[in-house]
């Protein structure tokens, strides 16, 4: 009466000490012949060992049979190229309420009208047909969590396409996923169609910013956002600053905060800070958690920090955590810096590793 199966790494390398690696397949086929009832979840998870004895064939087949079981979460993960073509049969499980791809290529049929029950959706170098990507998405109209935080071949996304997201609770992009270089101002609209997103994850990898030739207004508050996550951000960058600087502050709801700067060890260091902030006529934040991770104590990142510490005054913790190339000595430096810029220093931790 099992309901999920959990095909992995340690279910390989286990079978490859016990069974002859022939046995593979026939094991897992017969695993599914005897289940009776419906199965909710499934994970398939090939490594380059049981790569040998998988094949596509026998993922079809399987496919077919969770197809006719009611499948509800579906992961099918390959950890390495080539591409791992995705059987037909799995756009005939309209039930699916969760889809993990990684390592696919992913092109439905004509008559693929969707998943109508789609909940999340999580994808990692994942290949689609050229511009069918956004196609897919507006047929996923329930969706709540996106995961495109990995990159993808040919899974190029619009704002529109993401637009169309209304459920959205529950978005992680890497920037550089976007058909062009999108503006601050373009993420701001975007935010601005998904009125129900309490948790933004933007990843800056490969990305440039670019500058708003004309600022458009955009609503200055997002009542559903708590979380928010800036991962890979160039802070010596004036552009990306002022940006983070917009973000936050936007967010008057915003409770969790993590930035995660870009981790380069040639990444430029400004001297001085390139915003002129007054943080005395900045609203107040209501965040409760704050982690800045490879803090390199640059003027700009102190700029952020001092922010941070001058218009949070319900946060109960900020944990630092220096660049790992870091000196101890100035390792010391910043944090001596750090907790004179406020009077509760209690609030600031600097985690030395």
């Amino acid at each position: 009466m099992l309901s999920q199966l959990i095909f992995d790494e340690r279910f390989f390398a286990h079978l490859s000490q016990t069974e002859d690696k022939k046995n593979h397949l026939r094991i897992i086929s017969r695993l599914l012949l005897h289940l009776r009832g419906t199965i909710t979840k499934f994970v398939l998870s090939i490594d380059k060992h049981s790569y040998t004895v998988i094949n596509n064939e026998d993922i079809s087949h399987w496919i077919l049979f969770l197809s006719r079981k009611g499948i509800k979460d579906l992961t099918i993960q390959k950890s390495h190229l080539p591409l791992l073509k995705l059987p037909i049969h799995l756009f005939l499980c309209s039930e699916l309420k969760h889809l993990k791809l990684f390592n696919c290529s992913f092109y439905p049929p004509p008559t693929f009208h969707g998943f109508p029950n789609l909940l999340s959706l999580e994808l990692c170098k994942v290949e689609f047909e050229s511009g069918k990507f956004g196609e897919f998405l507006t047929r996923s109209p329930v969706l709540e969590i996106l995961d495109m935080s990995f990159p993808n071949y040919n899974g190029f996304v619009t704002i529109a396409d993401i637009a169309n997201l209304a459920s959205l609770k529950i978005l992680s992009m890497l920037l550089c996923n976007f058909d062009y270089t999108p503006s601050s101002s373009t993420i701001f609209e975007l935010l601005g169609f998904l009125p129900k997103i309490q948790q933004l994850h933007l990843d800056f990898l490969w990305f440039e910013l670019t500058e708003d030739a004309a600022k458009k207004r955009f609503p200055t508050n997002f009542p559903s956002l708590k979380t928010l996550k800036l991962t890979r951000i160039d802070l010596s960058d004036k552009i990306m600053l002022s940006f983070a600087f917009e973000l936050i502050g936007s967010f008057q709801n915003l409770e969790i905060l993590e930035i995660t700067a870009r981790d380069l060890a040639d990444s430029p260091t400004p001297e001085i800070c390139s915003l002129e902030v007054d943080y005395n006529t900045m609203e107040l934040l209501k965040l409760r958690s704050v982690v800045f991770t490879y803090y390199k104590g640059s003027e700009n990142e102190l700029c952020l920090v001092k922010y941070l510490l001058a218009c949070s005054p319900f946060s109960k913790k900020i944990v630092i955590r220096p660049y790992s190339f870091l000196e101890s000595d100035e390792k010391f430096m910043f944090a001596r810096k750090l907790l004179k810029l406020h009077r509760a220093s209690s609030a600031v931790d600097i985690d030395p590793y």
